[in-house]
């Protein structure tokens, strides 16, 4: 299908996504995203994908694919288009085989000159960011061993339809300067990947952590870059993050904080469901993932509207 072709969205239904990594076992702040955007897709109708991120070969492991589809079922948490369990996913829905379309719209900002070679190393950033070290350097991008980086305006005004409130102008803060769209192995990056699949799948509805947003106005940026697409027209809503007891952002690496420790502890879905919400609100008591969605959005003020 030609990266043009977008007909197949403007026709398709509302459809949101699922989108976890299998680089952890899933834990209550992976269960209020999943539970906000289904109460969001209840809301509006909309149906459900379930799109796992698998570039990261390096840190996927089998059983954190399988704790995805454990966690899914175990919470009750419906979808309807994606993979049915792990063997589904790994031979029709795995991102490894969509590797010729993220090469067509690398050809396609390519062609734009919106790219430029970067040979730095993660140490010659600063302070996380990168200082635009290779955009002048002319270094070819079909020298081996270097990365694809996306030729961004710190002036650019970046529009955004999200649910409930209208935000300010936003232009991309300066960890999203220049960001990378191929790495130095030749594989697509998050940023282009994430673009190409809710492009190939028609998702318009996208639901993600407050810490996400840099990532939302990039993923913005680089979609007005493409040739006429529906991207822009994706309704965003940025969810607060999740903390634990210690004031800390949950991870993955937070054993006792994951499904599976409370699963394995005899928990019910129910009980995980209210256990995650009296980590913001001790008084809270949702008894089911649509639930606890509800909650969180009549707690932060979310309401139908697009903005």
């Amino acid at each position: 299908m030609p990266l043009s072709d977008t007909s197949h969205i403007a026709q398709a239904p509302r459809l949101t996504r699922l989108a976890p990594t299998p680089s952890g076992f899933l834990h209550v702040g992976n269960l209020l995203s999943f539970a906000a955007t289904i109460a969001l897709a209840d809301r509006l109708h909309a149906k459900v994908l379930l799109r796992i991120d698998d570039l990261d070969r390096d840190r996927l492991r089998p059983a954190y694919l399988q704790d995805i589809f454990d966690t899914l079922h175990h919470m009750h948490i419906p979808w309807h288009q994606g993979p049915r369990d792990p063997e589904d996913f790994t031979g029709n829905w795995s991102q490894s085989l969509r590797m010729a379309r993220y090469a067509e719209f690398l050809d396609a900002l390519r062609a734009g000159g919106h790219l430029f070679a970067c040979d730095c190393s993660r140490t010659q950033l600063v302070d996380g960011n990168y200082p635009g070290t290779c955009r002048h350097k002319n270094i070819p991008l079909d020298q081996p061993g270097v990365a694809w980086r996306l030729i961004t305006s710190p002036d650019a005004i970046i529009p955004m339809r999200s649910i409930g409130k209208k935000r300010p102008p936003m232009r991309l803060p300066p960890s999203m300067y220049d960001f990378v769209v191929r790495k130095k192995n030749g594989e697509p990056a998050y940023q282009l990947a994430s673009v190409a699949d809710d492009l190939q799948f028609g998702v318009n509805l996208v639901v993600r952590g407050e810490d996400l947003l840099p990532s939302t106005l990039g993923q913005l940026y680089l979609a007005s870059l493409l040739p006429p697409n529906p991207f822009p027209q994706t309704v965003f809503w940025h969810h607060p993050l999740l903390e634990g007891p210690s004031g800390h952002k949950l991870s993955k690496s937070a054993g006792d904080t994951s499904i599976r420790f409370m699963r394995e502890q005899g928990m019910s879905p129910a009980e995980i469901c209210t256990a995650a919400a009296r980590m913001i609100d001790p008084g809270a008591r949702p008894q089911n993932v649509l639930e606890l969605g509800n909650w969180l959005l009549q707690r932060e003020g979310a309401d139908d509207r697009i903005i």
